[in-house]
């Protein structure tokens, strides 16, 4: 197949279960060009980018190449043609180690020995763009960014002229970001096509050249980013103005509610994630922790909730020490999660919207019988979790899997603070959603401050941090490097002590 010069979706369609997912969608992009995809969660951007690479097929419409048309069956097809996509949620096999993923995906892998014939190549390649990765790890000992960038690495490697990236930037520190805008860049001046899907007002305003907004499956506008700022393209999207600066009100920290004192959790390799933490959170507070990923977070959050064993120390809810008890027990006691990979631990993709909002509630007295369940009460509960936190969907009896990014997380916040737990422990809540999801989970968070709860939220997201959280912890390599107050004029410092280099 000839370069990829221009791309053309014509009168694109898409329909699930008779609600249109695209309708009549019209989209070109040029060689040399980067263009931006916009909408609220559920706008349609995903699927329309899941018909160019082939794992669904339109109910109407046409792709042309180079003005010929094309017929995409399969990802395979899709590659053959040079199209490439990275999508949000992870596609790699965990047990494999990143190059065997990356081989794996490689059209040209040779029969035998590919792994050691190609290892090289992909070091080099690797190299060549910046990619600091340990390819011989497996994937699931790989922190969120790194597989990330393995994702960007295959797709890169397999030569694809158009390269779909869906939220490439969620999990990367801001160095690695801008490391990739240069990837991009050089790629666009080299004559690659890019389409970028971004939930980031500020990615898409710096590093494309056009873009095009999606609200519930249509397109609503076109423009050049150099014509339009943040606050335009929000309205665009969501047909509001949007709150980018939420206001936390003044509250005065209550009790003390979680106590986690000298933690010791190991990695999944069996070495020291978390050395020695110590910290306490208290009713009306949002305790935060920055850093970037792969410090230890994951571990330590796992270690609260029950989900890893910790080596040494303490964990204690009021005066209750629940240290290395099972998640149901620590889930009775108080503490809620939601967890940082909504699809993988927050939901049974395959159970119906219903049974996910029960879910760790199940067997309590207000869902259950002894040997049944309560369907009848379990669904009226459903139904007011989806009307209270605004769940957009056209049923519950729908499984969860077909809903947004965004609904999905809206669904899990509602359940897991439904009954006002003491604590909620927060990972990456606002991870991948759009600006009009993200100003309601936050205010959500900010409501459940309000009314005593206390939370335990970690993001990599600064702006987030900054705008909730009444204290911030900074952790580095398993250690805080000190915790602020919001107000704390050393705040300003806070990138240096997330590298490591100042500690407080």
């Amino acid at each position: 197949m000839e370069k990829i010069t221009q791309l053309e979706m014509v009168g694109i369609s898409k329909s699930f279960h008779g609600i249109p997912a695209n309708d009549d969608i019209h989209l070109t992009i040029n060689s040399g060009e980067i263009l931006g995809l916009l909408g609220e969660n559920g706008a349609g951007k995903t699927t329309l980018m899941n018909i160019l690479y082939g794992l669904y097929q339109p109910d109407s419409g046409q792709i042309k190449i180079n003005g010929q048309r094309v017929k995409i069956r399969t990802p395979q097809e899709s590659m053959a043609v040079g199209i490439g996509m990275v999508h949000q949620h992870f596609a790699l096999i965990q047990p494999h180690s990143a190059v065997e993923n990356i081989v794996l995906g490689y059209q040209h892998s040779p029969l035998f020995f590919p792994q050691k014939k190609i290892q090289d190549d992909v070091l080099a390649f690797s190299k060549k763009f910046n990619f600091d990765i340990d390819l011989s790890k497996q994937v699931w000992q790989l922190s969120a960014g790194e597989q990330q960038r393995v994702e960007i690495l295959k797709a890169l490697f397999n030569g694809a002229d158009l390269l779909i990236l869906d939220e490439p930037t969620s999990v990367l520190t801001p160095q690695e970001t801008q490391e990739l805008f240069v990837i991009l860049n050089r790629m666009k001046q080299e004559g690659h096509l890019i389409i970028l899907i971004s939930h980031k007002l500020d990615e898409i305003t710096e590093l494309c050249d056009r873009v095009t907004v999606l609200q519930k499956g249509k397109i609503v506008g076109h423009a050049d980013t150099k014509d339009v700022d943040k606050r335009a393209l929000a309205r665009m999207m969501i047909g509001r103005d949007v709150i980018f600066n939420i206001e936390r009100e003044e509250i005065p920290r209550s009790e003390k509610v979680l106590s986690v004192n000298n933690l010791v959790v190991n990695g999944d390799k069996g070495i020291p994630m978390v050395k020695g933490i110590t910290f306490d959170i208290h009713k009306n507070e949002i305790f935060g922790i920055a850093g970037v990923s792969g410090n230890g977070q994951r571990e330590l959050v796992e270690a609260i909730t029950g989900l890893r064993k910790s080596e040494s120390g303490e964990v204690r809810i009021t005066d209750t020490d629940i240290t290395n008890q099972p998640p149901d027990k620590i889930y009775n006691e108080g503490i809620s999660h939601v967890p940082e990979e909504r699809i993988k631990f927050g939901i049974a993709p395959g159970l119906y919207l219903y049974e996910n909002a029960i879910l760790k509630q199940h067997r309590s007295d207000k869902f259950s019988s002894r040997l049944f369940l309560a369907y009848k009460g379990i669904k009226e509960h459903a139904r007011g979790l989806v009307d209270a936190f605004q769940v957009a969907t056209p049923s519950i009896f729908i499984q969860t899997k077909n809903l947004s990014g965004g609904n999905i997380q809206k669904l899990i916040l509602g359940r897991e603070i439904d009954g006002e737990p003491p604590v909620l422990v927060a990972s990456h809540p606002t991870y991948g959603l759009d600006v009009g999801a993200t100003e309601y989970l936050r205010k959500q968070l900010l409501q459940r401050r309000k009314e005593g709860g206390a939370i335990l939220l970690v993001s990599e997201d600064l702006e987030e941090i900054s705008e909730l959280c009444d204290r911030i912890a900074v952790i580095f390599q398993g250690q805080f490097m000190g915790i602020l107050e919001a107000d704390d004029p050393n705040i300003k410092d806070i990138g240096l002590m997330m590298a490591g280099t100042l500690q407080l």
